[in-house]
């Protein structure tokens, strides 16, 4: 008789990099589907009462992450306003901004979730790219400060 023990599938060891892959799977996953259920229920609602403004949606909707885990949620939201939705960048972004949120209970590097960058652009290379992206917008905006 096998014995399978249900955390070994929901929280698969990350020390291998299929374990690290699972995980990343389960979290875009959570991510993607969380995200897509919040606009379509926006899209609904509004429905027979005007025209859809994208503008309107971070009025209406919170994303507040309090774990490192659903932190994709904000390359998700990004990728679906994007690619799904047709909007922008600058207009993707400012809607990404204003809708999520972050908070966790430290800042200790071991207690912060980290993926390399050949782990992300195996299983989601699009999301790799915006983080690209993000991260030149970032380090534009940052050059000559102190």
């Amino acid at each position: 008789m096998v014995h399978l023990q249900i955390c070994a599938v929901l929280y698969p060891r990350d020390a291998k990099e299929n374990g690290k892959l699972l995980q990343l799977k389960q979290q875009f996953f959570q991510c993607s589907a969380s995200l897509q259920d919040i606009i379509f229920r926006s899209k609904e609602r509004k429905l027979g009462k005007g025209s859809w403004q994208w503008s309107e949606f971070p009025s209406k909707v919170a994303v507040q992450m309090n774990d490192t885990h659903p932190t994709l949620a904000i390359l998700e939201l990004m990728r679906l306003l994007m690619d799904e939705e047709g909007l922008g960048w600058d207009e993707a972004w400012d809607i990404t901004t204003r809708t999520a949120a972050y908070t966790y209970h430290t800042v200790l590097p071991e207690a912060l979730e980290n993926w390399s960058q050949a782990v992300i652009w195996k299983l989601l290379p699009r999301h790799m790219e915006i983080i690209e992206e993000i991260d030149e917008i970032h380090c534009k905006d940052t050059q000559g400060t102190t």
